[in-house]
């Protein structure tokens, strides 16, 4: 404790500031959201948008098909959520009442950019009241938006939340994204990713930070595109044609 000096006590309560102007107790749910040791990747192209996350399954006795880290929110939106998994579960309950409720009240599927921003809203309150903590989690979200086209949206703990062309989540986040920029950077202006690129590109930022070859059992995949914007998780076999394709260019 006395190498914290002045901070020590503030991180008692959720909605005192530390004299340098920090909640610790939002900087513990960053943290938090990083425990599970799990990177997802999220990558936006022309006409699709892609989501990519390691998949763990910790124990031999449990069923490798129970075991996710997406979830479809509607018909037409997903998500990937790092971080402590039963927050996870609570939060997309909440977020599929989100959509339903919006659809209810206005007749048509709620906008990807309108149910980030209620997600984050949501995480926001958490940080100003103390009757709940925040949530340990990093969501990001895909959908096709009828106006905008693909959209991909990250939200954390703090409430913030942006639209992404790529972007990333988890324990090799940093790593991630510098990987993700320098693939960004090498496009000329006004290009964008295929469907096959945004794929490829999201498995293998995900390969890169992980230090070691995937297997189609490793990582989920899902995609949203304009020829079919369900949300729809890839097969195994369809992750392995991926994978496949990547070592035959390597």
């Amino acid at each position: 404790m006395a190498a914290r000096g002045a901070s020590t006590g503030y991180d008692r309560h959720i909605t005192i500031f530390s004299p340098e102007g920090r909640l610790y107790q939002v900087e513990y749910a960053f943290k938090a959201a990083k425990s599970s040791g799990e990177t997802a990747i999220g990558v936006r192209g022309k006409d699709c948008a892609v989501i990519a996350v390691q998949k763990k399954v910790v124990d031999k006795l449990v069923d490798p098909t129970s075991v996710t880290r997406l979830f479809k929110i509607t018909e037409n939106i997903g998500c990937v959520a790092v971080g402590l998994i039963a927050d996870a579960r609570s939060a997309v309950q909440r977020t599929r009442h989100e959509a339903a409720e919006f659809k209810y009240l206005n007749g048509y599927e709620v906008p990807p950019s309108y149910l980030a921003k209620r997600v984050a809203d949501s995480a926001q309150v958490f940080t100003q009241n103390a009757f709940a903590r925040a949530l340990g989690i990093v969501t990001i979200y895909i959908g096709i938006d009828e106006e905008s086209g693909p959209e991909l949206y990250r939200c954390d703990p703090a409430g913030h939340y942006m639209g992404y062309r790529a972007c990333a989540a988890g324990s090799k986040e940093q790593e991630a994204n510098n990987l993700l920029e320098k693939k960004v950077k090498a496009l000329k202006e006004g290009e964008e990713l295929s469907y096959t690129q945004a794929v490829e590109n999201a498995i293998l930022t995900l390969q890169t930070v992980i230090g070691s070859d995937l297997k189609a059992s490793d990582i989920e995949v899902a995609v949203v595109t304009k020829q079919n914007p369900k949300f729809t998780v890839l097969s195994d076999d369809q992750v392995e044609a991926h994978l496949s394709a990547l070592s035959e260019r390597d």
